[in-house]
């Protein structure tokens, strides 16, 4: 069994597989009579031909590490942004691009952090490490299938 150590989750890291959402440097503007600051446009939202963006809310089950992963999905129509109503650490576990999934990552989302998955990454599937694994999820809703999901040959423990 392979084992996969988590890397703190930046910008750099995972940009090969999408977007990190947080509020880190200083804000692109201020807004709200200077009482708000504003981290503008910050992910690549696609939501195919004939996809429409929809708002969801996910409650998932705590995991803990180590943690062992089988499976990996994609959503081949559009991208998917996860974006947690806590402020707790939380997993986000992907693979390369390709037909069949590439060497797991794993990240660890930091205190308010939230990411967007560009079309076709595989990932994981939600892995809150606290309850309430609670987030709001930005994904594609449309008429055609999205959701293409790939057993691994061999289980991928993860650890801190």
């Amino acid at each position: 069994m392979t084992t996969v150590t988590a890397q703190p989750l930046t910008g750099q890291a995972f940009a090969p597989y999408g977007d990190v959402l947080d509020c880190t440097g200083a804000p692109d503007k201020i807004i709200n009579q200077g009482l708000c600051g504003r981290w503008h446009d910050r992910a690549s939202l696609d939501f195919g031909p004939g996809g429409r963006a929809g708002i969801s809310l996910f409650l998932a089950e705590p995991r803990s590490l180590p943690y062992r992963i089988e499976l990996v999905e994609r959503h081949p129509e559009g991208s998917q942004a996860f974006l947690p109503m806590h402020d707790l650490p939380w997993l986000v576990i992907v693979a390369e691009a390709g037909d069949t999934p590439g060497p797991i990552q794993a990240f660890l989302a930091g205190p308010g952090q939230g990411i967007n998955f560009h079309r076709g990454t595989w990932h994981g599937v939600l892995t809150p490490l606290h309850a309430p694994g609670r987030f709001a999820v930005v994904d594609r809703i449309g008429t055609t299938p999205n959701l293409q999901e790939h057993w691994l040959k061999s289980p991928v423990t993860i650890t801190a």
